[in-house]
């Protein structure tokens, strides 16, 4: 069969990798994708979200399944779209429909559906540039550290813990009033604080059934120990020593089952992913947010760390059979490092040359943002330019093959954490 993905960065380019492997994959089509999803399928030169673009490769390259990786073209339809034009009713499509998409689209819905399902989540209020003064009322009867979220998608970067009442406040007038995250904050939702530990937990889904992935921890500070500004991501590890059976048994049971039921309440017929995030407080979880995708880069230790072929899953999910197809998970470590752009997540240059990738051995390397220049040279593109995934039976050598990869890798400004995974290896000792 021939496969489209949709988008450019680590997480399409591990799909790619992996389905690539599969003997039901014929053609593999990226697009836009980047230079790593060049060497192995072809790009199309069209962004995820221009919708009829994406009609007509569909058409033009006879597709029969489309991976949405991003979260911004399910938020504004393109499920819907594909599904609105009959010529292309055959299409499996792997992602949910605007409806469901609002469970990552807007904080708010997500708070209302868990509130309403009975789902564990941290307790909250929604606020709007009309209900300014209540806000502020609320943030002075508030404990501290206080959260608050932009309602809308804000590329990860809508989230601020506040330690302060005074920087509360000032959050609050930034996004309701100055707009700091244009239409993403017309409402902003504050929410209590947990104390725990961050983890995500990903779920493919028939809208019934569903299939519960490796969960992973990623890290979105820019600074080691998790200091600093939030970034998309600065690396990950899977699995996650504290999420063991008894804890993943209560997400399944407290979590996963409740919030497919909920969505079959609410009339939302969900195919795709659901990234779960959560945080473990005191053995028990409690949902931070839903994403109605895969994560970026968890997808770089949780695909290489799925023996089995990803495909079948794909298509069983299309179909409404997932419960009817194997899935198996490797007990191997996977970490993987981010190499960013110098000055991300803020004003960073491009074009710089990346070079050793040929030295990088027994890793998996992942472009994020990367392209070729007009010399055939590869070049960064993007904030974060390459995730490098090690695997191994312990921790503390799946942590020295991605850093080694890390450290051998070269672009001018190159920026990486080192101590992906050293909290984890610490928690156990």
């Amino acid at each position: 069969m021939n496969i489209l993905i949709l988008g450019s960065g680590g997480r399409e380019h591990a799909f790619a990798w992996k389905i690539v492997q599969s003997p039901l994959c014929d053609d593999l089509f990226v697009a836009p994708g980047n230079a790593g999803t060049a060497k192995i399928a072809r790009n199309l030169p069209f962004a995820a979200n221009d919708f009829e673009a994406v009609a007509k490769a569909i058409t033009e390259h006879r597709i029969d399944l489309v991976l949405i990786g991003p979260e911004e073209p399910l938020v504004n339809g393109i499920v819907d779209y594909i599904k609105s034009l009959p010529e292309l009713k055959h299409v499996k499509l792997i992602g949910p429909d605007a409806m469901g998409a609002q469970l990552e689209g807007s904080k708010d819905f997500s708070k209302n559906f868990m509130q309403k399902h009975g789902i564990p989540t941290a307790a909250s209020q929604t606020f709007t540039p009309e209900t300014l003064s209540k806000g502020l009322e609320y943030l002075q009867q508030h404990s501290l550290p206080i959260v608050l979220k932009a309602d809308g998608l804000a590329a990860g970067k809508g989230v601020v813990i506040a330690e302060t009442v005074k920087q509360a406040e000032g959050t609050l007038v930034e996004m309701l009033m100055d707009r700091k995250f244009g239409d993403a904050g017309k409402k902003v939702v504050i929410e209590q604080f947990l104390k725990g530990i961050e983890l995500s937990v990903f779920v493919l889904t028939d809208g019934k059934k569903y299939k519960i992935l490796p969960e992973a921890k990623d890290y979105k500070r820019i600074g080691e120990n998790d200091t600093g500004l939030n970034t998309g991501g600065m690396g990950a590890v899977s699995p996650v020593i504290f999420a063991d059976e008894d804890f993943m048994r209560k997400v399944e049971e407290k979590v996963v089952k409740p919030t497919l039921a909920g969505l079959q309440e609410e009339g939302i017929k969900y195919v795709g992913f659901i990234f779960i995030g959560l945080m473990n407080v005191k053995g028990e979880p409690y949902v931070i947010e839903y994403n109605v995708r895969m994560g970026d880069p968890e997808t770089e230790v949780v695909l290489p760390r799925l023996h089995s072929d990803l495909v079948p899953l794909l298509i069983a999910a299309s179909k409404g059979t997932i419960e009817d197809v194997e899935m198996t998970i490797s007990p191997q470590v996977a970490v993987t490092t981010v190499l960013v752009s110098g000055g991300y997540p803020e004003a960073y240059e491009k074009g710089k040359v990346i070079e050793n990738l040929e030295k990088c051995e027994d890793v998996m390397t992942f472009h994020a943002g990367t392209q070729f220049n007009g010399q055939e040279e590869i070049v960064t593109a993007g904030g974060r330019v390459l995730a490098v995934t090690g695997m191994a039976n312990s921790i503390e050598n799946a942590v020295m093959k991605s850093q080694k990869a890390a450290h051998t890798l070269r672009f001018e400004g190159k920026y990486y954490r080192s101590d992906i995974g050293i909290d984890l290896i610490r928690y156990r000792d």
